[in-house]
């Protein structure tokens, strides 16, 4: 199971002053979309997808996704203060704020895969206002530490700067939050020496595009193998039928099929995330049926 000390990992933040999936298929129902169609946002617009880079290791490590949300006000686009930073100079600050002759989109960059096919369709009816606001905050995910790949769940990925950037979001948008849960997938593992890489990418990619296609994939994030090919890889999703939906196609069974060819060992883990009343704070919970 997922490297963790306790099966449930909690964290409550102070408020500011301001893919491959792979699921038992089993006895899975599938849930109504919610009848809104789309969502107004008040504080922000999407930049085109074209508009930002495609460069897998910005994207990855520099939470260059973030680049696409283009903020009325410039305060807002900053979240809480981490170790990094997502924008640090004044000319850096003002290019997220909106401008004449931007191009906007209702397509969000939800993985290291800025390509068309790859991206989450923010005018799907199927989205909840929650798993859009939760969507867009995610974008500024990125590792909190060099050794994400070993390190505990909670401690890999730079969540506290995810919530404060949420909870900004949810003020901006007048909505209030109400304690909601998502479906969370965490893959652990270490490649065999000599593998295909070309090969171990076109099954990553092709895999998620066809759970781009289930409309509920809100962020796909990966890193690279460490000196040992360990590495950490991670979806969020709308819900677990939105993963079973996600993981039924045909490349998904190649990517299941190539696993003893390409990896030494993979451990696969589902936990429930859940966002607390007003986004005060979060927990990761073993996902148990």
């Amino acid at each position: 199971m997922i490297q963790v000390h306790d099966s449930r990992i909690t964290i409550k933040t102070p408020l500011p002053p301001l893919e491959v999936s792979t699921i038992d298929t089993s006895e899975v129902a599938l849930t109504p979309p919610e009848s809104k169609s789309s969502l107004h946002l008040h504080s922000l617009h999407l930049l085109d997808p074209e508009c930002v880079t495609s460069e897998f290791d910005k994207l990855r490590f520099e939470a260059a996704a973030h680049d696409q949300l283009v903020f009325h006000d410039k305060q807002l686009h900053q979240p809480a203060a981490d170790n990094s930073t997502l924008a640090t100079s004044e000319q850096e600050r003002n290019k997220t704020v909106s401008q004449p002759g931007q191009v906007f989109s209702t397509l969000l960059i939800s993985s290291p895969y800025n390509t068309p096919g790859h991206h989450l369709d923010f005018s799907s009816p199927h989205l909840t206002t929650a798993s859009r606001l939760l969507a867009l905050a995610l974008t500024a995910l990125k590792p909190s530490t060099p050794t994400y790949a070993t390190a505990p769940y909670g401690q890999a990925l730079n969540f506290d700067t995810v919530l404060a950037l949420l909870r900004d979001l949810i003020h901006e948008e007048r909505f209030e939050w109400k304690e909601t849960s998502f479906y969370v997938v965490v893959f652990r593992s270490q490649l065999k020496e000599g593998i295909d890489q070309e090969w171990l990418y076109r099954l990553d990619e092709e895999s998620h595009r066809e759970a781009c296609e289930s409309g509920g994939l809100l962020k796909y994030w990966f890193g690279k193998g460490d000196g040992e090919r360990r590495n950490l890889a991670t979806c969020f999703w709308h819900s677990r039928e939105d993963a079973y939906k996600g993981g039924l196609g045909p490349w998904h069974r190649k990517a299941r099929a190539a696993g003893r060819e390409l990896y030494e060992s993979i451990v696969f883990s589902t936990y429930r995330l859940t966002v607390t009343d007003g986004v005060e704070g979060y927990a990761f919970e073993e996902w148990v049926k």
